[in-house]
């Protein structure tokens, strides 16, 4: 753990709790703007703070994906595009510091202006913006941008657009957006539409592209090569516009990205093993310790690396449709989540080595608190008492097992949650009131994000089958995956939401009701509650700290009470296994930690040094 990381983490949310006062933002154009306050980099910045602006540029790194792929559109619905592609292909007209709660600094524009309200938000474009091709970026490119992703993207592009009134020129290089609510997060998401070529596209419908329609964009990389479901090559572009920019200055460093794809996790450990990888992260904590002393490791040919984070736990776990009865009822959902005994299922498969999840939250001075609410945030949920779910004002708490394989308290808990929701024991199979039984279907991809995630799942059927529910697991790959959780048609299945020091407007879109029924919204448990948009809306209203915390913590018990999930495990610390001529500044880690702003993003290759 790099030495200074703590006391630059606490200066960083010192700022933040400063900034927070409310302070109107500055008049005229500056080159960043941040949700509170003033930016931390001043105007002449050299670099990141988390970059090496003296990186040597060189070298080749390949790493590797589960599943397949059958897009290279990360913009639209159709299609399941390597993850990586949009951050190293495609610019903003601002970029992120990753070292701040949420600022943002000139990429593809020079200069951002707002009013003190944030009503409006106008950009200046650097004269030497390019995209790949060379071609200008032009005002005209920006506006069809927005305009096009907002109507014809994916659907995460949708709700800025809707809350836009207009977007004009006003001037040679520069364009203003005007927005039709008060919101002073939307200046900055609007820094962060990704900018493609009109031209490109001129007569054609974007949402319809194939494979091979592989939108042009600005970024430090260009798609090289390709086989669909095998390999992609991404290569910098020696012509690349913005190298010299203090934004990306030590930035975007190997010449050569490779992803390849692998039918599994475990033949993908077993590639990096052999040499074939760069490197892998490890989000078991038991396999971190105990399978990692194979021979490379042992010559120092690789590295093993922790990386601290400062950011909430977010959410991990198996998500609930509650679109299908009878996972609309808050009892089945809290007897599943009582059957599940975390504390049996982490201590067999990560040695108890990781700890749980135990609010969206948690981890942060964001998250609930145990207990009663009180306070502002008792204020805050008590328009809703009637409608909110059991024990988000009088205090939730994931139900505990008892530690052991049989669990017979928590099993006869739920039970008593079954019979009160009108289930019952007939013939050794749980029934409702017009004996259908009660099967459930748990939905996964292929060694996806957890590879454990099948054996939870094992433990948990036979837990399930104690109380005559029948749990099927039906593994499927990438593409189908995508395609049926974009459709909700799931009973559980993973999810992964990471949540930051910032939460906004994307909250609505995990968890609104606008997007209940949207395909491929990112609300996957179907979830419709006023409690939660109203705590939304006041969190992007708050004028000051205390505001926005308190806002923050009403929403962490909504959503919590609301027993959507049956949470697992939080990563604490991001663990990356990586070949030893690979080097990051280890002395000035970002307080979001891992991600892909942190690799491959700041690395390099040391034997170019």
């Amino acid at each position: 753990m790099a030495p200074d990381f703590f006391p630059r983490m606490q200066a960083a949310l010192a700022a933040l709790a400063l900034a927070l006062a409310g302070l109107p933002a500055a008049a005229g154009p500056a080159h960043g703007i941040a949700m509170y306050g003033t930016p931390a980099l001043p105007p002449d910045f050299v670099s990141l703070p988390y970059a090496n602006p003296d990186a040597p540029k060189g070298g080749r790194v390949v790493t590797g994906n589960v599943g397949g792929f059958d897009s290279l559109n990360p913009f639209i619905l159709r299609g399941t595009p390597p993850w990586q592609l949009a951050s190293l292909t495609h610019e903003s007209l601002m970029g992120r510091s990753w070292d701040e709660p949420f600022t943002l600094y000139g990429l593809l524009a020079e200069s951002v202006e707002t009013d003190a309200a944030r009503s409006w938000v106008e950009f200046t474009l650097r004269e030497e913006a390019r995209f790949s091709d060379g071609s200008p970026v032009t005002v005209e490119d920006v506006i069809w941008s927005y305009e096009t992703l907002g109507t014809r993207g994916h659907p995460r592009y949708r709700d800025f657009w809707d809350k836009v009134a207009r977007i004009d020129a006003t001037g040679p290089r520069s364009v203003r957006l005007t927005f039709t609510e008060s919101d002073r997060e939307l200046a900055l998401l609007a820094g962060l539409r990704p900018i493609l070529q009109k031209a490109q596209w001129d007569g054609r419908d974007i949402a319809e592209g194939g494979l091979d329609d592989v939108p042009l964009g600005t970024g430090p990389y260009t798609v090289t090569d390709y086989e669909p479901n095998r390999f992609v090559t991404l290569t910098r572009n020696p012509d690349y516009w913005g190298r010299a920019l203090p934004l990306t200055r030590g930035t975007h460093n190997f010449d050569e990205i490779r992803i390849e794809y692998f039918g599994d996790d475990t033949v993908l450990k077993e590639a990096f093993k052999g040499g074939l990888l760069s490197y892998v992260r490890e989000f078991n904590a038991e396999a971190w310790a105990t399978q990692y002393d194979f021979p490379a490791v042992a010559r120092g040919e690789i590295t093993l690396s922790e990386i601290p984070h400062a950011t909430p736990s977010g959410m991990t776990g198996f998500v609930m449709n509650t679109r299908r009865p009878p996972l609309d009822d808050w009892r089945v959902r809290e007897a599943l989540i009582t059957a599940f005994n975390f504390e049996h299922i982490n201590d067999t498969l990560t040695g108890g080595r990781q700890p749980r999840i135990t609010s969206y939250f948690s981890g942060s001075d964001l998250a609930m608190r145990p207990g009663p609410a009180e306070g502002r945030v008792r204020d805050l949920l008590l328009p809703f008492a009637d409608t909110l779910p059991p024990g988000a004002l009088d205090g939730y708490a994931l139900p505990k097992g008892d530690g052991t394989a049989r669990n017979r308290a928590g099993l006869r808990r739920a039970r008593a949650l079954l019979a009160e929701a009108g289930w019952r024991v007939e013939g050794g199979r749980l029934v409702n009131a017009v004996g259908r039984p009660l099967a459930l279907t748990v939905l996964l991809q292929q060694d996806g994000l957890i590879a454990q995630a099948g054996a939870m799942m094992d433990i948990y059927a036979r837990a399930l089958e104690r109380l005559g529910i029948a749990l099927t697991i039906e593994t499927v790959d990438r593409a189908q995956y995508g395609e049926r959780v974009a459709q909700f048609d799931f009973d559980l299945t993973m999810m992964r939401r990471s949540l930051s020091l910032s939460p906004g407007n994307e909250q609505r879109f995990y968890w609104g009701s606008d997007h209940a029924d949207t395909p491929g919204s990112r609300n996957l448990m179907g979830m419709r509650s006023d409690a939660a948009e109203a705590m939304i809306d006041a969190m992007l209203a708050a004028p000051d700290r205390e505001s926005f915390i308190a806002a923050t913590r009403a929403l962490d018990r909504v959503l919590t009470a609301g027993r959507y999930v049956i949470p697992i495990h939080r990563y604490a610390v991001g663990r990356i296994a990586h070949k030893a001529e690979l080097a990051y500044p280890v002395d000035n880690l970002p307080i979001y930690g891992d991600g892909i702003h942190f690799l491959p993003t700041v690395w390099w290759d040391k034997r170019r040094e």
